[in-house]
């Protein structure tokens, strides 16, 4: 490997610095107070020497919510990796773990891929809003379509759904690129309408001064969802 000129050794600490100060200001003051010049400030350079790594606020925008996305994504990926590769109930359940410890401990961060900040950042960008859809949506997506493939899920035929919900679930399925039937989908939907609702409760607080600790929800929640995808609790569940 060739290694680095010192020109692109600079250029690259730039980038990183750029990157961490951005993401400072965009949790410490929300996305409208992300802007190259508050960037540039704080770095030491001028605003149009961030143009040669993000094509202006919409790219620094764009490039906070990568970075948080990558990390998040690589933490729940994790979970999953550490169980028995063909246990689906584990890896489904350390997965929706993670993503719950991943928000409760980044607070601002979710806030920003999946709470009230979203529509400020999707707005700088078209295709945020599909990106977590195809990242985290295509981790469990995965799991689902192990399950139906080994014939172990009961799920409504297409006559049988809504009308008004078949066109969206085709919707998410082609957004996401999963290759099984929409009731399926149905499904993977139902299951993250619960998953997300005790998210926003545990992260935003609602009800704390008498749920302060989630844990117990969540696992019974975790038992009902398991359930309904004719799986139950594995004995062999490895979490940190």
């Amino acid at each position: 490997m060739t290694a680095l000129t010192r020109r692109e050794r600079l250029r690259a600490e730039l980038e990183r610095d750029a990157k961490s100060v951005a993401r400072r200001i965009a949790a410490e003051e929300g996305v409208e107070g992300l802007t190259l010049a508050a960037v540039a400030r704080e770095v030491g350079v001028t605003p149009p020497a961030l143009y040669r790594y993000f094509t202006g606020r919409a790219g620094l925008v764009r490039a906070v919510y990568d970075d948080v996305t990558a990390e998040f994504m690589d933490i729940v990926t994790q979970a999953v990796q550490r169980q028995d590769p063909d246990d689906i109930s584990a890896q489904l359940h350390a997965a929706t773990r993670a993503v719950l410890d991943w928000s409760l401990a980044n607070k601002v961060e979710f806030d920003l891929l999946m709470g009230a900040g979203f529509p400020k950042v999707a707005a700088s960008d078209d295709d945020i809003p599909m990106v977590i859809a195809r990242e985290l949506g295509g981790l469990f997506g995965r799991r689902f379509a192990q399950l139906w493939r080994e014939g172990r899920l009961t799920f409504p035929a297409d006559e049988d759904i809504d009308p008004a919900l078949v066109p969206q679930l085709r919707t998410y399925r082609e957004t996401v690129g999963l290759e099984f039937p929409i009731g399926v989908v149905f499904l993977m939907i139902i299951c993250w309408r619960q998953i997300y609702g005790l998210l926003c409760m545990a992260v935003y607080g609602h009800h704390q001064f008498a749920f302060d600790n989630p844990l117990p929800l969540f696992e019974h929640m975790m038992d009902d969802l398991l359930g309904f995808l004719g799986l139950t609790r594995s004995p062999n569940l490895r979490v940190p």
